[in-house]
């Protein structure tokens, strides 16, 4: 039966996940910086701290009595996921919904499997799988076996992208997505696919703090909602940072108060978005508290996200127009991301 809801919040919550940008296509008259931290504030800031009070109403004392060593890390940990949260955005923003969340997401799915191991090496801890180990054993040598796959089935879908770009006019290619950029989406789909995979060791990181919400006595099913509080502090001091210098330097700060626009609209659609993102991270924590945060929830959550994602590209007809053979190469790319996220899935349970 845990196995079973584990699946159904993991699925739930990366449907959460690959659908929350569509509510900023409502969005209308406001530069990207402007709607991102309307989002960002409710998925951040506010929703985060209530959802750990409905949940787990003693997560400030918990927090609070945690020492510095774990608050840090965890916090450190929210800022990287920051970076990859914020271009993020900007990846889909430039690639739209299938190719940018396919690029980030296989990244971010390959470099989950690694960052831990690596972090276990330069700082040793007993029980904990540091990189050298996964290099001498066997499921360590099979998780790397699918960040190769993971990488070619990226080259695949950066191909397919490529095509799609010599074979659609520049009008063709922006009526699915406006600011179409190959170049510029594909290396921010990078950076933000590698720093996106540091959310998963932030939930290690603070994992004492949800242990002590379970010894306190409240439901398990509910303790990762305390360490999520610290991640996110992380993401949103990144993403508040980036957007306020983006606000000033554009002049659109004005974006907020322009009554020439649907205001209302906006602020809901924004915050709408906003808080459809922090669901992933809630019921992430649900599904973890059932199978573990281990190689079945990360997995689970990415492959949900990757197929939830490209049906919103497939509905937004990202793809009309392109040729048969460039559609196949897409799906071709597709297929291997997520073979890749299985092989690195049973190389974490050997």
């Amino acid at each position: 039966m845990n196995v079973l809801l584990g699946i159904i919040f993991h699925s739930i919550g990366g449907f959460a996940s690959g659908s929350f940008y569509m509510p900023f296509k409502k969005v209308k008259g406001w530069a990207w910086e402007s709607y991102w931290i309307i989002g960002g504030l409710f998925s951040w800031l506010i929703v985060p701290p209530l959802a750990a009070y409905l949940t787990v109403p003693g997560f400030a004392a918990i927090i609070g009595s945690a020492s510095g060593n774990i608050l840090g890390i965890t916090y450190m940990m929210g800022l990287l996921w920051g970076i990859g949260g914020l271009t993020y955005g900007l990846g889909v923003r430039y690639l739209g919904m299938s190719l940018g969340n396919s690029v980030i997401l296989g990244f971010c799915s390959a470099f989950g499997a690694l960052v831990p191991s690596i972090y276990y090496s330069l700082h040793p801890t007993v029980g904990k799988v540091s990189f050298v180990d996964m290099i001498t054993h066997p499921g360590g040598q099979l998780v790397l076996l699918g960040v190769v796959v993971c990488l070619t089935g990226i080259a695949i879908s950066g191909s397919a992208g490529w095509k799609k770009e010599k074979e659609l006019s520049p009008e063709q290619t922006q009526a699915s997505v406006q600011e179409f950029s190959l170049v510029k989406g594909l290396i921010i789909a990078t950076i933000s696919g590698i720093l996106s995979s540091f959310f998963n060791f932030g939930i290690e990181a603070g994992k004492p703090m949800a242990e002590e919400a379970v010894k306190a006595g409240f439901n398990p099913l509910f303790q990762n909602n305390v360490t999520f509080v610290v991640i996110l502090w992380g993401g949103l001091t990144t993403n508040l940072i980036w957007t306020t210098i983006l606000n000033l330097k554009n002049k659109t700060y004005g974006n907020f108060t322009d009554l020439k626009k649907p205001l209302l609209n906006n602020y809901f659609f924004a915050a709408l978005a906003g808080t459809t993102w922090f669901m992933q991270f809630f019921f992430y924590g649900m599904g973890e508290s059932k199978l573990g945060n281990g190689a079945s929830s990360w997995i689970l959550h990415m492959s949900t996200i990757i197929l939830t994602a490209n049906m919103w590209g497939l509905y937004n007809k990202e793809w009309k127009g392109v040729s048969p053979a460039t559609f196949r190469t897409f799906v071709i790319g597709i297929v291997t991301i997520l073979l890749s996220v299985f092989i690195v899935g049973i190389g974490n349970s050997i």
